[in-house]
């Protein structure tokens, strides 16, 4: 949708967007992604109370896993097995999203790239130094592209 200037009524005053409340990712097996964002990137998994009570239902039939980074953002998955990418290889983009990033402090970035390969993750691309920072890519059991980078030391 392309509006011009002329034919906006209103638009949302800029600062009214406060924070990310959540991204969702489609996954096709909740187990291999449960296990890659909690037990391999640490993320804490949301049980019992701490699970949203519009989601509990959902995630008592193991069709959604709530996962809460450590700012407050959650990343909910939702299981869609027979969901698959128009495309196998992961090279290959199929969604409007490029890729998921976390931030780490730089003392922590060589330990993070080390479990990556440890856990036999998949990496993307190498890790990179930028003028921006360091980061390293790689893909979640889905294909997903993660990203962890840390700002320059």
């Amino acid at each position: 949708m392309i509006s011009s200037p002329q034919s906006l009524n209103s638009a949302i005053s800029p600062g009214s967007l406060r924070r990310v409340h959540h991204i969702a990712l489609n996954v096709q097996d909740m187990q291999a992604s449960r296990h890659f964002y909690g037990n391999i990137l640490g993320l804490h998994e949301l049980t019992g109370d701490e699970v949203p009570t519009t989601l509990v239902n959902l995630v008592s039939r193991g069709k959604v896993a709530n996962f809460m980074t450590p700012d407050g953002t959650i990343l909910d998955l939702f299981w869609e097995p027979d969901l698959s990418p128009p495309d196998p290889n992961p090279e290959i983009g199929f969604t409007r999203a490029n890729h998921l990033a976390f931030d780490i402090a730089p003392e922590l970035f060589d330990n993070a790239v080390e479990v990556l390969r440890q856990h036999e993750i998949t990496i993307a691309q190498e890790p990179v130094t930028r003028p921006t920072g360091r980061g390293v890519y790689f893909y979640d059991p889905d294909g997903f592209i993660v990203e962890i980078r840390c700002n320059p030391e």
